[in-house]
């Protein structure tokens, strides 16, 4: 593993507002200006920084169970930026044309960018404004997508099926696997990730084949499939806890969380193709050019525990990491490594925000919501 060994930052969330343990870094957020009930750090390893700058991007991560969004950027005068937000059960990342969407225990949000293309304010050349909110109710909601329609497409788990996210109802489906035989509320096969193949709705993981609640938690070490929702085929099955297909440049590539493997589906004959182990159940997956970011946890409860991952951990004398994973998928190497400790232990998704080199992230608490405003165009004549 290249980078692993060394560091070159350390952020500590009990630091003050806009300073750190280290101060080549910049920290805005929910928890920069208290002191944090549960404290979590970030470490870098020692190239990250480097390489963010010279890509000009920025890494996003949601935290789960402790209910954070979190923004690193490489900044724009050579500091380290990290911007944390909260919200309750922070979930699935998705990029929009001018910003992006989050899912949390009860609503997606949408964000968007309130600066102008290139403009400047206070040093930010991005300002990411909570603009919109659709509330699901508590209905699990995993992964999200606008389609070619303009339509919020979302993964409902909690009721089996995905659904457009609209305005007569919390949701309205649109599709269900073919063994579910009803939309309900209960989680019956943990229906968890989708994607789209030219705007359209292709692709959804399912952790087994079942149609009783709970029941898919008996088939978690081999009952996973990938499915076309286009035919109803299933594609792929067999798998660990399958999570976050993502179609990129003509392969399907998917997480296997139960084992810790990344990697991609031969879509002709069902082949899952392994690429990198990492030491931790695998979620949330993005992929540019020649790189994959990828999201490792921590074993939280009997969920994660009793799978082909733990074995395997044994066998190469590894503890599991929390961690978002840079990795070269041309020479399948980890190449960069932000690994979280402290009071964060789980993610759920990761995503690439290109060209933000310097983001604040504007969240539901502290002063920035109320007193950032941009006014729309004027159409009063």
């Amino acid at each position: 593993m290249a980078d692993g060994a060394t560091t070159d930052k350390v952020v500590d969330s009990k630091a003050d507002e806009n300073k750190s343990s280290n101060e080549s870094v910049l920290l805005v957020g929910d928890s920069s200006n208290k002191e944090p009930v549960k404290p979590w750090h970030l470490t870098t390893s020692a190239h990250l920084h480097q390489w963010l700058s010279r890509v000009g991007a920025s890494i996003a991560f949601t935290t789960y169970e402790a209910g954070k969004l979190v923004l690193l950027a490489p900044g724009r005068e050579g500091k380290l930026v990290v911007s944390d937000r909260d919200f309750g059960q922070a979930m699935a990342l998705n990029l929009t044309n001018d910003g992006f969407l989050l899912s949390s225990a009860a609503q997606v949000w949408r964000f968007q960018n309130g600066l102008e293309r290139g403009a400047i304010y206070e040093g930010w050349d991005h300002v990411f404004l909570p603009r919109k909110s659709h509330v699901t109710g508590a209905v699990d909601v995993h992964d999200v997508a606008i389609d070619n329609q303009g339509r919020l497409l979302a993964v409902v788990t909690g009721y089996n099926c995905v659904a457009e996210l609209e305005n007569s109802g919390n949701f309205a489906p649109i599709w269900k696997p073919p063994f579910i035989d009803k939309i309900v509320g209960e989680d019956r096969c943990h229906l968890n990730g989708f994607c789209l193949e030219k705007g359209e709705l292709a692709y959804v993981t399912v952790i087994a084949p079942t149609n009783k609640q709970g029941a898919w938690r008996e088939h978690r070490a081999d009952g996973g499939q990938v499915i076309d929702v286009r035919t109803n085929e299933v594609i792929a099955k067999g798998l660990a806890m399958p999570h976050s297909p993502r179609l990129h440049e003509g392969r399907l590539w998917i997480t296997e969380a139960g084992t810790g493997w990344m990697g991609w589906i031969d879509r002709k004959n069902g082949e899952f193709k392994r690429m990198v182990w990492c030491p931790g159940f695998v979620r949330g997956l993005r992929l540019a050019n020649n790189v994959a970011l990828v999201g490792v946890s921590k074993p939280r409860n009997k969920v994660f525990t009793g799978l082909p991952l733990d074995d395997e951990l044994k066998k190469r004398a590894c503890d599991p990491e929390c961690a978002v994973y840079v990795i070269n998928i041309a020479t399948k190497e980890v190449v960069h490594k932000l690994q979280i400790t402290g009071s964060v232990e789980e993610l759920y998704d990761v995503a690439f925000l290109p060209g933000v080199r310097q983001p604040l992230l504007v969240g539901l608490q502290g002063k920035e919501i109320a007193r950032l405003v941009r006014v729309g165009k004027n159409t009063t004549g």
